[in-house]
């Protein structure tokens, strides 16, 4: 079995669990990690909701918490989270956890697609019984779309040079592999970083798009105040910069509220804040990164509902 490292995982589950006989929600189950610290943080009324789109995750959770009552799985997005947490009635979540990071079993099973570094089948869906896979959309999409991706997703300085060494290969034989299209990418890249494989920014803006992690993570922050109890709590752990900052700037924009000129007087819930931040961003520590490399790029941000 291929062990996956929960990043941040004291940290996230110090700051979500307020109330041991609370309701909360794991939006992102992965393997497990985090759902088993905030279950030995909760007392026997307390419940988790365990959510995950990716089927295999889903299955792991419910084999290894058989038997466990106060916990419930759901095969689902987080984006749908205002959905996912009337299963609690009309009581909201007293804490929701979103760690956005790729699992270990996801990128190091060459079978799914995720890895430039293990040949296997150009997948990268978290659920592949639905939607488009990776190689379905590379062989079929305009040159301008693939460009877009890379650099709007990766931050790919070369993005429309890669672009255009794709669909030049494509016209040779369609791309099927993560090894080919790794290869690819490479020979197509002037710039190799030291360190780093050249296909890093292109993998992860294609993973991206596949899954539509940008757009699922919007809709989450447009429901999530609505799905948490008044001094609930919002855990979100981001792997990078793309992610980080549309929390970031949905906490702020939150705690912030109406914005009107300085002589009008108004109370905090007159301006409608009904979330605000808690401390300051956390990330690893040195230590954390050693034990676990893919841990250096995490940032976590926590806020509560006021109101």
């Amino acid at each position: 079995m291929i062990e996956h490292s929960a990043v941040l995982l004291s940290e996230a589950v110090e700051s979500l669990v307020v109330d041991p006989d609370g309701y909360y929600i794991d939006g992102t189950y992965g393997r497990g990690g985090h759902s088993t610290a905030i279950l030995e943080k909760l007392s026997a009324r307390g419940k988790l909701l365990a959510i995950d789109k990716d089927p295999e995750a889903i299955a792991d959770g419910r084999s290894r918490f058989d038997g466990e009552l106060r916990v419930a799985f759901r095969h689902a997005s987080f984006a749908a989270i205002k959905e996912a947490a009337a299963a609690f009635g009309d009581v909201g979540a007293a804490g929701i956890l979103l760690d956005l990071g790729v699992s270990s079993p996801q990128l190091d099973r060459a079978e799914r697609g995720f890895s430039f570094l293990r040949d296997g089948p150009l997948d990268m869906r978290m659920d592949s019984s639905c939607g488009v896979s990776a190689a379905e959309w590379l062989n079929m999409a305009a040159e301008a779309d693939i460009a877009a991706v890379l650099k709007n997703y990766g931050d790919e300085r070369y993005a429309r040079r890669i672009a255009a060494a794709i669909v030049r290969e494509r016209s040779i034989a369609s791309i099927e592999s993560t090894g080919r299209l790794a290869k690819i990418v490479a020979t197509a890249h002037p710039s190799w970083e030291r360190g780093r494989h050249p296909a890093t920014k292109s993998f992860q803006a294609i993973r991206i798009h596949i899954n539509n992690e940008m757009q699922d993570l919007d809709r989450f922050l447009s429901e999530v105040i609505d799905a948490l109890e008044i001094g609930g709590r919002l855990v979100v752990i981001s792997f990078h910069s793309l992610e980080d900052r549309r929390v970031k700037r949905f906490i702020r924009d939150e705690q912030r509220g109406l914005v009107l000129p300085k002589n009008i007087p108004l109370m905090e819930v007159d301006r409608g804040v009904r979330l605000i931040k808690v401390g300051r961003a956390i990330k690893p520590s040195d230590g954390e990164i050693d034990r676990n490399a893919r841990a250096r790029s995490a940032v976590m941000r926590v806020a509560e509902r006021v109101a």
